[in-house]
């Protein structure tokens, strides 16, 4: 029996950066394999997220969570509107996809942005890696924005162990995340124009260390079409993410629920 637990490490660690965020497929041998090239899964999700980076409130945002792939080869999956396995086996992926989180600023989330720019979410190109080996997977994955909202480059590295125990499935493990100058200073600077307009303290960034963090993923599996997935992301920021007078709190919160029907 081979339990999928690499489409966890796959999707967006979105969670993280995340969002992401992202869920995870289970397959047991007990169940009838399709003879479908496609494989899909549809249901409502909904996501858990700071407000804006550095923030110390959560908003929440109800949302639709797809799994379709075809052949092993294309997906659609969670905040990866389309991708590509370039390559891919029983116990290894890499590839590319499209995908979207959630990062954003608006002066309107809080008194204490007043002056400071507005920074806009976007698509993102997204190369990633994964190798499972028994109960272990390591992934990779690089996140360019690719529409011109300055949130320049980010790079992720997890660890995840995975246990099946009757119809759970566990996942869970250490990660952190780099960021490029660009990012930092877009999301954590402060430049001496922004400082005059909001009365924070000038801020400069670099690239370094985002933040380090842990995953935990729960999925359980009600009956051969129908399954219920948890997963949180707990992290610190860590560098110019945490010294930044932007920052409310260090501890960066992550989450998605989602109930997915699989035709």
């Amino acid at each position: 029996m081979r339990q999928d637990i690499t489409t966890f490490a796959r999707r967006y660690l979105a969670l993280a950066a995340v969002t992401a965020c992202c869920t995870i497929g289970v397959a047991h041998a007990d169940e009838p394999q399709a003879d479908s090239d496609w494989k899909i899964s549809v249901g409502p999700g909904m996501y858990v997220f700071p407000k804006f980076p550095g923030s110390s409130k959560l908003q929440v945002l109800p949302f639709p969570v797809q799994d379709i792939s075809w052949k092993e080869r294309f997906f659609s999956q969670g905040p990866d509107v389309l991708g590509v396995n370039v390559l891919h086996g029983e116990n290894y992926h890499l590839g590319m996809s499209v995908s979207f989180d959630f990062q954003s600023r608006s002066s309107s989330d809080d008194a204490r942005l007043k002056g400071l720019p507005d920074v806009h979410y976007g698509p993102k190109l997204r190369l990633f890696g994964d190798y499972t080996w028994w109960a272990f997977t390591g992934a990779l994955a690089a996140y360019q924005d690719i529409a011109g909202t300055g949130q320049g480059l980010t790079a992720m590295a997890d660890l995840f162990v995975s246990a099946p125990i009757g119809n759970w499935l566990f996942s869970m493990g250490p990660g952190l995340t780099w960021a490029n100058a660009t990012y930092t200073q877009t999301l954590f600077g402060i430049t001496p124009q922004e400082s005059a307009a909001s009365g924070l303290p000038h801020y400069d960034t670099g690239s370094g260390l985002r933040d380090i963090h842990f995953n935990v993923n729960a999925t359980y599996k009600i009956n051969p079409h129908w399954s219920a997935n948890v997963a949180v992301v707990a992290g610190r920021l860590e560098r110019y993410a945490a010294g930044s007078p932007i920052t409310e709190r260090r501890l960066d919160l992550n989450g998605m629920a989602s109930v997915l029907y699989r035709f």
